[in-house]
Formats: C-alpha cells, sequence, structure tokens
C-alpha cells in the first residue's frame, strides 16, 4: 500500500490580508511558522519516508521545518506549485471590484486552467506512485491545487471544505484504487501555544 500525505502550507501575510497568492513567492509569516512546527511534533509519530514540496517559498519553508523533524529527504519540484492568479494575483476582493467592477469573474483574468492544473499534478502523482510503492510519502503544496487533485483522484469524495493551513490529508491507494484516510487534519493547531 501506498501512503500520501498532502499538506497545506502555513499561514501568510497574504493570507490574512484576503490577496491571491497565485505563484507569487510570499513567504510564511511568524504565526505560519509556528503553524508548521506544531505539525512537525506530530508528525514525528508517523512514518514518512520522504517529502516533496512545491518550491514556492510557503510551502519550501514549511517542508524544511517537517522535514527537519522527520530526518528524512526533502525533494523540491515546481508541478507542486499553487494555480497561477493571472492578473488578480497579488489583489484583494476588493481591489479587483475596484479595477474591473463587481463581475470581474465574468472577464478572462488567464488564470492557470483546470486542466493544466490536473495534468501537472497527475503527472507527479503517478510518477511517485510507481517511484515510491509502499512508502508514505509528505507532499507540501497549496490550497487551490490540493483540493483540485483530491477531486480528481477521489471524484465521488464530495470533499468541498476548504483547506486549512498546515491541514494534512491523508490517502491510500492499493489495487483497488485511491481512499481518503484523513480529510483537513488540524488537531495540531489546538494547542495553545500558538497563540502566546
Amino acid at each position: 500500500m501506498t501512503t500520501i500525505g498532502f499538506v497545506r502550507h502555513g499561514v501568510t501575510q497574504w493570507n490574512k490580508e484576503g490577496r491571491a497568492q497565485g505563484n507569487s513567492d510570499i513567504p510564511l509569516d511568524t504565526e505560519g511558522l509556528k503553524q508548521a512546527r506544531l505539525l512537525a511534533e506530530q508528525l514525528e509519530i508517523g512514518d514518512w519516508d520522504i517529502v516533496y514540496s512545491s518550491d514556492l517559498l510557503r510551502a519550501k519553508q514549511t517542508a524544511e521545518i517537517l522535514n527537519d523533524k522527520l530526518g528524512t529527504q526533502l525533494q523540491l519540484d515546481s508541478r507542486l506549485r499553487e494555480r497561477g492568479c493571472g492578473l488578480v494575483e497579488g489583489m484583494t476582493e476588493e481591489e479587483r471590484v475596484q479595477q474591473w467592477g463587481p463581475k470581474w469573474r465574468e472577464l478572462d483574468m488567464q488564470f492557470e486552467t483546470q486542466d493544466s492544473i490536473i495534468a501537472r499534478g497527475m503527472a507527479f502523482i503517478d510518477e511517485i506512485s510507481d517511484k515510491h510503492k509502499h512508502q508514505n510519502v509528505l507532499i507540501v503544496s497549496h490550497g487551490t491545487f490540493i483540493k483540485m487533485l483530491l477531486n480528481r483522484l477521489l471524484p465521488d469524495s464530495n470533499m468541498d471544505e476548504s483547506l486549512k493551513n498546515t491541514s494534512l490529508t491523508s490517502m491510500s491507494r492499493d489495487d483497488s484504487g485511491w481512499a481518503c484516510d484523513m480529510y483537513n487534519w488540524t488537531e495540531h493547531l489546538l494547542k495553545s501555544d500558538l497563540f502566546n
């Protein structure tokens, strides 16, 4: 059996401001770093063989913190990047409305297409599924990217809840296909020292 764990990166200042991050290289803020450390303490008890991460800074920082605790190999892969947000990248909803009006979503904002995201994401999943058979692989990436992949891998799963920062979603694959073992798990964030 192969297990894949998907981790959404820790929170950034742009997350808090509601800015579309896309492929902008935004670092974790202080809270995001704490979130990653708390998750690392929980993951340390698990059995992860390798960590892959998006090469964007917010995911890379999260992965480095996790990998330091796990003591495994870390590999960066640009196929794990967030969806490109085109013309709205770096903008809040209010700024988009000011720029293009309330119906801005009906305009061509040059977002990366869903087909493009699924193509690069599935190419990566197929590759690591073959390369790491019967291993536990941790992937640090981004909310929209992970959600689109999950819905492709498990089309009848009804996973509509937005992924929280540093959430863990775990899937396993056997001869019958993929199954979701854990979705959007964030118990590590309940630790009170996050807010001290």
